[in-house]
């Protein structure tokens, strides 16, 4: 029962409304095949039972409605989390999906927060590697995890497409280079910042691999106490601490890299679709995984781990029993 825990719909009416709030981003994500439509839907699902991928678990990322308004942030949110539950309803065995919520605003994005995974069954929340500039681990931040933790909410990380605050990446830069310097800042202060065992609750998922974060764990054991402190814990003990998806446009390199630094049951299958469709899916998000990896470890990959974070919070494909099989 493959799991696709990093894939996204983005509804036309969607773009609209942040287009006209102020996004800029939006005509990156149009024309792309992933609008809510019949004809997108039935496109997706024949793509997914031609890559044997069972289950989308859908988010908004990186369009997360992290706007200035709170009144414009709160109906941005509130849209595309019904959308979506909307389309687990419609579809369930095939989509579940990750709330948005309208940060910075604490109390606003409580509120959302406890309708999205209560109300509306949502499986836990997307939260982009910076909200507003502000780092994840910034003390405004501190409440919100606090019900993060109090919940054991499921987190899933995704870069917002700032460049990681550099004016070196730009252009086409933005995300062939600061998505992945994104996810992996957001990863590092998690870690060395002692926020994974402040919140040891928080399930957190980290996309692209925690981005250089496997090439990266054994250099940041060796320099942890260049703050002066012995670590609370090494950050390579941290580090499995939290699961990462393998979104990597089917790079055996960089999962042989992953299953060695945090173990294949840290690793969830993940897709970025629609960024990758047709051959792409099926053997870059999919196949590739079966052909690098033991059975074992393959199979840890594509449905274990993902089928025990997101239970119960979902409604999974039944497994065939022995005789149906």
């Amino acid at each position: 029962m493959p799991i696709d825990v990093h894939a996204h719909v983005y509804p036309t009416d969607y773009l609209d409304l942040l287009e006209v709030r102020g996004i800029t981003t939006t005509g990156s994500h149009r024309g792309l095949g992933a609008d809510d439509t019949d004809a997108d839907l039935a496109a997706r699902f024949a793509l997914m039972d031609e890559a044997g991928v069972d289950l989308q678990v859908l988010s908004a990322a990186p369009l997360f409605g992290y706007l200035t308004d709170r009144r414009q942030a709160v109906a941005a949110t509130r849209m595309i989390n019904d959308r979506y539950a909307e389309l687990v309803r419609r579809h369930p065995g095939r989509f579940a999906a990750f709330a948005t919520v309208p940060l910075p605003d604490i109390d606003d994005a409580l509120a959302e927060l406890s309708r999205a995974l209560g109300e509306l069954g949502m499986v836990g929340v997307t939260m982009g590697t910076t909200v507003a500039g502000v780092p994840l681990t910034d003390p405004a931040m501190a409440p919100f995890w606090r019900e993060l933790d109090r919940r054991a909410a499921l987190v899933f990380l995704h870069p917002t497409g700032d460049c990681a605050g550099s004016p070196q990446i730009d252009g086409p830069l933005r995300w062939l280079v600061g998505a992945p310097v994104e996810d992996t800042i957001a990863a590092a202060k998690l870690i060395t910042e002692g926020h994974l065992v402040r919140y040891p609750r928080v399930r957190v998922i980290n996309s692209h691999f925690g981005g250089a974060l496997p090439m990266l764990l054994e250099r940041w054991d060796n320099l942890s106490r260049l703050g002066g402190a012995e670590p609370e814990i090494m950050p390579s003990e941290a580090a499995r601490r939290m699961w990462y998806d393998t979104v990597s446009h089917g790079s055996a390199t960089a999962l042989l890299a992953g299953v060695r630094a945090v173990g294949a049951d840290r690793l969830l299958m993940g897709s970025d679709f629609p960024y990758q469709t047709g051959s792409v899916y099926t053997r870059g998000a999919v196949g590739f995984i079966r052909e690098t990896l033991p059975d074992d470890d393959a199979r840890k990959i594509l449905d274990g781990s993902a089928a025990e974070l997101l239970a119960p919070g979902t409604k999974l494909p039944a497994t065939p029993s022995a005789e149906t099989a």
